[in-house]
């Protein structure tokens, strides 16, 4: 394959990747996490502040990367933030993961890297996950960087591969506390790599120790300098370096705690091979299976880098594997390395079988599979994208939830006081969120976990509640309300009390 060759089909898989990713961003209601998140930037967006949080929310550079999308976008406050505007950079940067797999197309050759990157384009986690907001695709983006960098500076130690691993590290850093565990398991690799690697070493890896030094020094000045900047609000907050710090006990408590979170070890293993419920069934097994066989081909072949990308991807596996607290989105990291080695694994099969006979059968599969792959991309993000039975829609918010707040905007049309009409929302944090997000817009919103708390009921206009809540409210209201349900969650409803003035006026507006 030449090269213009090559480049014409990779702009063709990332075209097809951005079109998977960036097509109708909306259709999905908020998750409660991204709700959370949104919020969190929307502070950014119209003050200019943030504060790491040590106890939650992760890294700072998910906020910080979208400024610049939401005001080229002309989105200045949070009101005028919209999903597809948000969604739009985990969006980017999951198809912008493939152009990092690049940086290992020297060692991998033409076909590999097309393939990964084919595979990347239409995996339904990847994709499914790459129109969430929230930090996950964003650190997978960070994690393929650091590893292509820090191989590229193995392969050929330069001050310029030193900064760019310096620069990935620094923002995986600065994305996820999880970096540790890609930390650790990369340098595990490299050391591994650079045990076995028998070829005669090039004149550029005879460096001078001083030089090793330099370059040591540089990349690790950088990634310090590239995190703190983050963490501390760009030195407008200088308390948040070291807070970076202190959360890894809060994490790691949290990693090891009971509750729903919490899985098997085969969990993310499960959800890639086979996953069945309600009749539906999704599998990404044959990125496993080729994965598996480019690795054991690679190690046959004694090709270090096949051991640097197989020894990081089991270790970071084996290691997310085994803490208790799991969710889906937790298993991109490694999942990104599986789909490298996968791409290694089509590539080597092609190249065994020398044969146009023996290929043949080969490609048809291999077309039949990639067809399986994008069809359960379509299924999970544009038909079953809040689904349960869908296994990357979890813990969802169900659509059902988006005609409580078209009610809510029904009821205020009405009212006299308009978006500032009184809403008093009496739930859990569990049960509360999306909300703050779909009523970002109303300026008279309270929120109380305990209705005890809230104050007078019996006039409030609109009243949301969980069901525990409801029932504590509902003998104090004494009739004088509508009474709505609404799912939030599967087997998770919502009680909206609408006082009977404003319901009857909205009846007589809708006749």
């Amino acid at each position: 394959m030449n090269t213009t060759a090559f480049r014409g089909l990779l702009i063709l898989i990332l075209g097809g990747a951005l079109a998977f990713r960036a097509a109708s961003l909306g259709l999905r209601p908020m998750h409660h996490d991204e709700a959370n998140q949104a919020l969190k930037f929307g502070l950014l967006l119209e003050k200019g502040e943030y504060r790491y949080d040590k106890s939650d929310h992760h890294g700072p550079s998910l906020y910080y990367l979208s400024l610049p999308l939401a005001k080229a976008l002309g989105k200045n406050t949070l009101a005028a933030l919209d999903e597809t505007t948000i969604r739009m950079v985990p969006a980017l940067f999951g198809a912008g993961l493939i152009l990092l797999f690049l940086f290992f197309l020297p060692d991998l050759g033409y076909a590999a890297v097309l393939f990964a990157g084919l595979f990347a384009a239409l995996s339904p986690a990847l994709v499914y996950y790459s129109r969430f907001y929230i930090q996950e695709m964003v650190f997978a983006f960070f994690v393929v960087g650091w590893l292509g960098a820090l191989w590229r500076y193995h392969r050929r130690p330069a001050a310029g591969w030193a900064s760019a691993a310096g620069f990935f590290g620094g923002m995986m850093f600065a994305t996820k506390e999880t970096s540790v565990i890609i930390f650790a398991a990369s340098a595990a690799a490299l050391v591994l790599a650079n045990a076995v690697q028998k070829k005669e070493r090039s004149a550029a890896r005879q460096k001078t120790s001083l030089s090793r030094v330099r370059h040591l020094v540089l990349g690790f000045g950088l990634a310090a300098l590239t995190a703190a900047l983050f963490f501390s609000s760009f030195f407008s907050n200088p308390k948040g370096i070291l807070n970076s710090i202190a959360a890894f006990s809060g994490y790691f408590g949290k990693a090891g705690s009971p509750g729903f979170h919490v899985h098997p070890p085969l969990y993310y293993f499960g959800l890639l091979t086979y996953a069945k419920s309600g009749g539906l069934v999704w599998s990404e097994a044959l990125v496993l299976a080729l994965a598996f066989f480019g690795l054991f081909a690679g190690l046959r072949k004694r090709s270090a880098v096949i051991l640097f990308l197989g020894v990081n991807t089991l270790l970071t596996a084996a290691v997310f594997s085994l803490i208790p607290y799991k969710t889906p989105w937790n298993l991109l990291p490694f999942y990104a390395g599986f789909i490298l080695l996968a791409g290694c694994g089509t590539a080597y099969l092609f190249e065994s079988l020398r044969r146009i006979q023996g290929k043949a059968p080969a490609v048809i599969l291999l077309a039949i599979g990639v067809f399986h792959l994008g069809w359960q991309s379509h299924q999970a993000n544009f038909r079953y994208f809040a689904d349960p039975r869908n296994p990357w829609a979890y813990a969802q918010t169900i659509p059902d939830f988006l005609k409580l707040i078209e009610r809510v905007d029904d009821i205020a049309k009405v009212a006299p006081p308009g978006k500032n009409i009184l809403i008093k929302v009496l739930s859990r944090p569990s049960e509360t969120w999306p909300l703050p997000w779909y009523l970002r817009d109303f300026d008279q919103v309270g929120y109380w976990t305990d209705w005890k708390a809230a104050g007078e009921l019996a006039d409030v206009p609109l009243i949301v509640a969980s069901q525990d809540q409801a029932a504590g409210i509902e003998p104090l209201l004494n009739g004088h309300y509508q009474t709505e349900y609404y799912g939030l969650r599967p087997d998770v409803l919502l009680t909206l009390f609408i006082r009977h003035d404003l319901w009857d006026e909205y009846l007589k507006i809708r006749k």
